[in-house]
């Protein structure tokens, strides 16, 4: 964290100078990079600043690899990526997991370090433009305040630093308490919100209505249980006899006044604009409601969605077709359909769906699916949540055309998972299984990919030579709605949780709730689940509940579908899904290819590194390590 001379955009190296033998060569200044006076006189140069402050929050969930595979969303498909550190509980200072998953200590405070320098400089700025200040100064606050509820929601409090340090100066701070996290992001967010007001909303960056959705995930993670220090204190003997409890929790104050901030926060987004499609008094029909969702998860960014959807981002990383990553922002492209599509496209299967994921869509009528239920068992995948099919491809799935090396195997375009009878008493591996034809190393372990995020249309062909263009939501609309409902639940007023539980059911075609009490917070806790299913949501969400033990501990359940001919059937060649022509049978199963899951108390957690503490003397570790 030291402060610089030069202020370096991007990826800019300091050049070297050549010297002459003229005394000019004293005046001389880098090629390639651009002083600090030079930068807060210009507004375009003091904007590129700023924008070099959002690259640091990366590609979301768009990375390699996700955070739905350290919760029961998915698996990991490829071993040695340290992912069963994080899953099996063997997490240590010395050994803190994948960093492309978590984001680590050190890389968050050397984003709030640029943040800090654009705080310190804007209001001193000499360029003239003031509504671009303002503007530049309310995203930087923002950005800080996006960094800390970072650390605070991975690491708990953490020291609070509001300028860049200089030279000379000592920083070892100790950490601050979690409630003065929360009050300083809190100030950071207000203050946005006032400098960004009437400034308008420009795709993929920050805007009063973000800050507004960030005080709300802040003040609703602040109110559950595992920030409320005698409720997790009596729910964990870990965090029971933690010493230093204040630097995760509250050990003081009234949650009540905490859930209503929490409600009031929320409500203040809902009143200020809208999302997609919550309007209906209805539910929409299957089909409708599966597109509803497509158009949610596209963004607006692809011709197979609704450009209208585009209302439900709140705060979004923006893409483009190009599939190499730049360093600036808003510029740069991840291909989802890479990183997690079916290896049958030649894709990298990267974050597979596990059984437990598609198990808790429910049924149409708004009943649970149940294995135990013959019907429900000889056809899985029928008359269940249109949100299933929207987020998830299964065993029969339509997908995209196939690649003209594949077209032959697969002339239908449909998922192959499983194995199918060929008539003669052997059997076909589905090209999308790793018993394919095709790059089977990059083959699901679960049976399911992803479809949510990947673009549908057949004209972008799933391979590093044509990237979608779809946004990552950071911040969503319907989280906004969840978060309301959740604390409408805590306060005691069940009529307007139900009203907006069911907007968003009707939205996706299912009908009404109308439990109270524990049934209540249980549907909306599953509600939750689906609705946000791959927006690394429950990753925090089984943490903040305290029910991570009931979620990632109960290990990783997978599909193995069979097909056998039915009686006097021709096997269709090639195959294609055909319920008249065969029997398909579905079995869930265990896996433990690349890791045992297990659960322990620390992993509420991250712990400080080594390395930091080392650096810090004053900073205290997490709770178990």
């Amino acid at each position: 964290m030291k402060k610089r001379k030069l202020v370096l955009l991007g990826l800019l190296t300091v050049a070297l100078i050549p010297i002459s033998c003229n005394d000019d060569f004293l005046e001389t200044q880098p090629l390639d990079a651009i002083s600090a006076d030079a930068t807060w006189a210009d507004g375009a140069l003091a904007q590129a600043f700023v924008f070099n402050v959002y690259s640091s929050l990366g590609y979301g969930g768009f990375e390699e690899e996700g955070l739905a595979s350290l919760t029961d969303e998915a698996m990991f498909t490829h071993s040695g990526r340290g992912i069963n550190v994080i899953t099996e509980g063997s997490l240590s200072p010395s050994g803190t997991g994948n960093v492309n998953i978590i984001p680590q200590w050190n890389e968050l405070y050397l984003a709030i370090r640029k943040a800090n320098i654009a705080i310190q400089e804007l209001p001193n700025a000499s360029f003239e433009d003031q509504t671009l200040k303002d503007r530049l100064l309310g995203e930087a606050l923002f950005l800080r305040a996006y960094y800390y509820h970072q650390l605070m929601r991975y690491y708990g409090g953490a020291p609070l630093v509001e300028s860049p340090y200089g030279l000379d100066e000592d920083y070892s701070v100790a950490r601050s308490t979690y409630a003065e996290n929360v009050e300083f992001v809190i100030a950071d967010l207000n203050t946005a919100m006032a400098l960004l007001d009437g400034k308008g909303i420009t795709a993929g960056r920050a805007s009063r209505l973000s800050a507004m959705g960030l005080k709300s995930r802040v003040l609703i993670y602040a109110a559950s249980d595992l920030r409320d220090g005698p409720t997790a204190s009596a729910k964990s003997s870990v965090l029971g006899s933690y010493s230093n409890l204040d630097l995760v929790a509250y050990t003081a104050g009234d949650r009540d006044t905490r859930w209503n901030a929490a409600k009031t926060a929320a409500k203040a987004v809902l009143d200020a604009t809208t999302g997609y499609k919550l309007d209906l008094t209805e539910p929409a029909s299957a089909e409708e409601a599966k597109q509803n969702h497509i158009s949610i998860s596209m963004g607006g960014g692809s011709a197979v969605g609704d450009a209208a959807a585009r209302s439900e981002l709140l705060f979004e990383r923006t893409h483009t077709p190009l599939f190499t990553v730049e360093s600036n922002w808003p510029l740069g492209g991840i291909h989802q359909g890479i990183n997690n599509g079916p290896n049958g496209y030649h894709n990298w299967a990267g974050n597979t769906p596990i059984q437990q994921l598609v198990d808790d869509y429910q049924m149409m009528d708004g009943s649970d699916f149940d294995w135990s239920n013959p019907e429900h068992a000889a056809a899985p995948y029928e008359n269940r949540d249109p949100r299933l099919s929207a987020t998830i491809l299964y065993d029969g799935s339509p997908w995209k055309p196939r690649p003209d090396d594949v077209a032959a195997i697969d002339p239908f375009d449909e998922i192959q998972t499983g194995t199918y009878a060929d008539g003669s008493g052997g059997i076909i591996a589905g090209v999308d299984m790793r018993d394919s034809p095709i790059e089977n190393w990059n083959g699901s372990r679960s049976g399911y990919y992803v479809r949510k995020f990947i673009d549908a249309d057949p004209a972008i062909v799933d391979n590093q030579s044509s990237a979608q263009v779809v946004p990552w939501p950071f911040i969503r609309y319907t989280e906004i709605v969840l978060n309301y409902i959740e604390a409408s639940i805590a306060s005691g007023d069940e009529g307007e949780a139900r009203n907006w539980l069911n907007k968003i059911r009707y939205r996706a075609g299912m009908p009404a709730i109308t439990a109270s009490g524990t049934e209540l917070l249980e549907d909306y806790i599953n509600e939750r689940r689906v609705e946000l299913a791959y927006e690394e949501h429950r990753y925090h969400d089984a943490r903040r509940w305290m029910i991570a033990d009931e979620t990632l501990g109960r290990g990783i359940e997978v599909m193995k579908v069979s097909a056998t001919l039915k009686a006097g059937a021709t096997p269709r060649t090639p195959y294609q899904y055909d319920t008249t022509v065969y029997d398909y049978n579905y079995n869930v199963i265990d896996n433990n290819d690349n890791e045992t899951r297990t659960w322990d108390d620390k992993m509420y957690y991250m712990p400080l590194s080594r390395d930091e503490i080392n650096r810090n003397e004053l900073l205290i570790q997490n709770p178990g390590y």
